[in-house]
C-alpha cells in the first residue's frame, strides 16, 4: 500500500527526501494499512516539547476512522508525531533555514508491519511554473 501526496508534487518543488515512522493508534494504523488516508492539505511543524527537544508533528494528514472500532470522540485531522532521531531533526531544520524550504510529506507506505512516510525539502511553485505543467501535460496527451 502506497498513497502518494499529489497535491505536493504540483505545488512544490522536491528536493531531498526522508522516512521516517509515524506514532498511530491501532485503529489508525489498520485504517492507514487499507489506504484510508487523505494527505492533501499535510505539511510538517518542528516545535520544542516540555523537555526542550524538538519533535516534528504532521498536520492535516486525515486518517479516516477504522470501521470495526469504537470512534467516540475521534479527531482524524489530529497532529501526528513523527519518530525522528534529534539528529535529523536538527539537520533538517538546519536545510530548512539556510535553503528557505519547508518539510511536506509525499507519501505514506507499509514496510513490512510498519506504517512509513515519506517526508520532502520542498520549494514552493510560483504560478507561472504551474501553468508550464499543464501545458506541457495537456500536450503529451494530445500527442498520444
Amino acid at each position: 500500500m502506497k498513497i502518494t501526496n499529489k497535491k505536493a508534487h504540483f505545488n512544490y518543488e522536491l528536493g531531498e527526501r526522508v522516512e521516517s515512522g509515524i506514532e498511530l493508534t491501532g485503529a489508525e494504523a489498520k485504517s492507514a494499512k487499507l489506504g484510508q488516508v487523505e494527505m492533501s492539505g499535510a505539511y510538517v511543524k518542528l516545535k520544542p516539547n516540555r523537555f526542550g527537544k524538538i519533535e516534528a508533528w504532521v498536520t492535516g494528514l486525515q486518517i479516516f476512522p477504522y470501521k470495526h472500532a469504537d470512534n467516540t470522540g475521534y479527531d482524524s485531522m489530529r497532529a501526528r508525531r513523527l519518530l525522528l532521531h534529534q539528529k535529523e531533526i536538527v539537520t533538517l531544520m538546519s536545510k530548512m533555514k539556510q535553503s528557505g524550504r519547508l518539510l511536506v510529506p509525499t507519501s505514506i507506505y507499509t514496510r513490512g508491519a510498519w506504517i512509513k512516510v515519506e517526508l520532502a525539502l520542498a520549494r514552493g511553485k510560483r504560478k507561472y511554473e504551474k501553468r508550464e505543467k499543464i501545458k506541457k501535460r495537456d500536450e503529451e496527451r494530445r500527442e498520444v
